[in-house]
C-alpha cells in the first residue's frame, strides 16, 4: 500500500537549494570584478556545503546516505534502458542515473571551490585559472542534465520532484520513509550560510 512518506529531510533539503543558488550566483557573478567578492563568498559557500554533504552523506538519514545510492554502471544502464522502453524503475531516492550526476556535481564543486581559492590567491598560474572555468562550465553542464532528468522523471512517473525536494516527501510504501526530519541540524546549516554572507566582506 503507498502513501505519502518523508524520504528528504531538512538539512538535505536545505542543502540542495543552497547549492543550487550558491553556485547560480557564483557562476553569473564570475567575470565581474564589481562582484568579485560575492563570487569568491559564494565559492567558499560551495565548499562549506559540500564539506557538510560528505559528512551528512555517512551519517545523516537513509536516503541521503552515499551507501543508498551507491549504483555501478549495470544498474545506471538497466533504468535509461526503462526509460525508453516507456516503463521506468521508480525508486524511493535517488535513481541510479541521477546518482552519478549528483556525485559529478559534488566531485566539481570541489574541483572548481578549491581551484578558485587558489586562483584567488594567486596560485598556479594561468593553467589553474583555465582548470577553475573549466571545471564550473562543466559543471553547469551537468546542472542542465540534471534539471532535465528531473523534469523526465517527474513525467514518466507522474510525480512532482521539484516539489519533494521543496517539502521532502514522496508517494511510497508505508514504512520506507524517514522517522526524522533534523529541523535543527538544517536550520544550523542555514544560519551558518547566512553567517558567512554576513562576516565575510
Amino acid at each position: 500500500m503507498t502513501t505519502r512518506i518523508l524520504v528528504w529531510d531538512v538539512p538535505t533539503r536545505v542543502f540542495h537549494w543552497l547549492l543550487a543558488g550558491s553556485f547560480a550566483g557564483a557562476f553569473l557573478t564570475a567575470e565581474s570584478e564589481r562582484f568579485r567578492d560575492v563570487h569568491v563568498l559564494l565559492g567558499y559557500t560551495m565548499l562549506g556545503l559540500i564539506g557538510f554533504r560528505l559528512v551528512w552523506g555517512l551519517v545523516g538519514t537513509r536516503y541521503a546516505r552515499f551507501s543508498a545510492f551507491a549504483f555501478g554502471p549495470s544498474k545506471v544502464a538497466a533504468y535509461l534502458k526503462s526509460l525508453l522502453t516507456g516503463s521506468p524503475q521508480h525508486y524511493v531516492g535517488h535513481n541510479p542515473a541521477g546518482s552519478w550526476v549528483i556525485y559529478g556535481l559534488l566531485l566539481l564543486g570541489l574541483l572548481s571551490g578549491a581551484t578558485g581559492y587558489a586562483v584567488y590567491n594567486q596560485t598556479g598560474g594561468e593553467w589553474l585559472e583555465g582548470l577553475h572555468e573549466g571545471a564550473a562550465n562543466t559543471m553547469l553542464a551537468l546542472v542542465a542534465v540534471h534539471v532535465a532528468g528531473v523534469l523526465v522523471s517527474s513525467l514518466l512517473h507522474r510525480e512532482n520532484l521539484v516539489r519533494a525536494m521543496i517539502n521532502g516527501y514522496k508517494t511510497g510504501e508505508a514504512g520506507l520513509g524517514v522517522r526524522r526530519a533534523h529541523w535543527l541540524i538544517g536550520i544550523s546549516l542555514l544560519t551558518g550560510a547566512v553567517a558567512l554572507w554576513s562576516v565575510i566582506r
